[in-house]
């Protein structure tokens, strides 16, 4: 059979489809047992980071921890390698966001293998602490995150008009407090009031600046229950786009091959993104028995 020159690469049988399927998709046994213990693997390494920030656990646990973090970057390094070596295009993968997050998974170890001076970094914990991003691949595993991350897309006008209000909000009131409180009560400039703004109508008060005056009280006190009824604004907008997922059709974790956009259902026989043709959908049959 002959390939053309743009389906050079693509997964379509052998081990790179199968290594496809564990990886990138979840419907199948193999591929959930892949996800969980990578999720283990996420949060233990996650840990770590945050244990090794600790002085007094560092100078005790040195060495152990030094081999976790080994231990760890050896198997994400292997990850991120066997991801670009099953996908079509590893150059989109590892341009991609959830490619730039596996690199800086593991980025930050080699490098003060490779490049001495980056010890001096590490020091400081400069690079060291590029290793949370790891954290970030939690969500390329979890549907709820996905389904959170399609409610803030899909309410992003109505969000980004609420933000519009709420920045007129405070430069209006930022500025009135400027000629109402003035310099001499701490309110220097227009942009330190509307931080001030910021700071009372997001019910924060830091208490670095506050009104010295009765009408600059009062101003205040409206922004604070004008701020108390603004958080619920955002809450639900993204809480009535989530309970309309729940009604739309029942989707899987199969990806496209093209372009790596997952969430098709399991009828789609085009992706949803770049109308590339999609393989053939196998589920567990496991699951599917349970099922039925």
């Amino acid at each position: 059979m002959s390939l053309k020159a743009n389906d050079l690469g693509k997964p379509l049988d052998g081990w790179r489809l199968k290594l496809y399927t564990i990886i990138f998709e979840a419907d199948t046994r193999a591929g959930r047992r892949f996800d969980q213990w990578l999720l283990i693997a996420i949060i233990v390494s996650v840990f770590i980071v945050m244990l090794d920030s600790v002085e007094a656990v560092n100078a005790t646990l040195r060495l152990p921890l030094n081999i976790l973090e080994w231990f760890f970057t050896l198997i994400f390094t292997a990850e991120y390698i066997a991801r670009l070596s099953c996908v079509r295009h590893p150059w989109r993968y590892a341009l991609s966001f959830y490619g730039i997050v596996d690199l800086l998974s593991v980025l930050p170890t080699w490098l003060a293998m490779i490049w001495p001076e980056a010890h001096a970094l590490i020091d400081v914990r400069v690079l060291r602490l590029l290793r949370v991003f790891r954290i970030m691949k939690l969500s390329a595993m979890m549907s709820e995150y996905q389904m959170l991350g399609q409610a803030l897309y899909a309410s992003r006008r109505k969000i980004l008009v609420f933000l519009s209000v709420v920045m007129m909000i405070v430069v209006v009131l930022g500025s009135l407090m400027y000629v109402v409180e003035g310099p001499k009560n701490g309110f220097t400039s227009v942009p330190t009031s509307v931080y001030w703004a910021i700071t009372t109508l997001t019910t924060v008060g830091f208490g670095d600046i506050t009104p010295k005056t009765d009408l600059g009280r009062l101003i205040s006190s409206l922004m604070m229950l004008l701020g108390w009824g603004t958080l619920a604004v955002p809450t639900g907008i993204v809480t009535s786009e989530l309970t309309a997922q729940r009604f739309q059709p029942k989707i899987t974790t199969r990806t496209c091959h093209e372009c790596l956009t997952e969430g098709h259902s399991p009828s789609a026989v085009y992706c949803m993104h770049c109308a590339a043709k999609l393989p053939p959908y196998a589920s567990d049959p496991t699951q599917n028995a349970s099922t039925s």
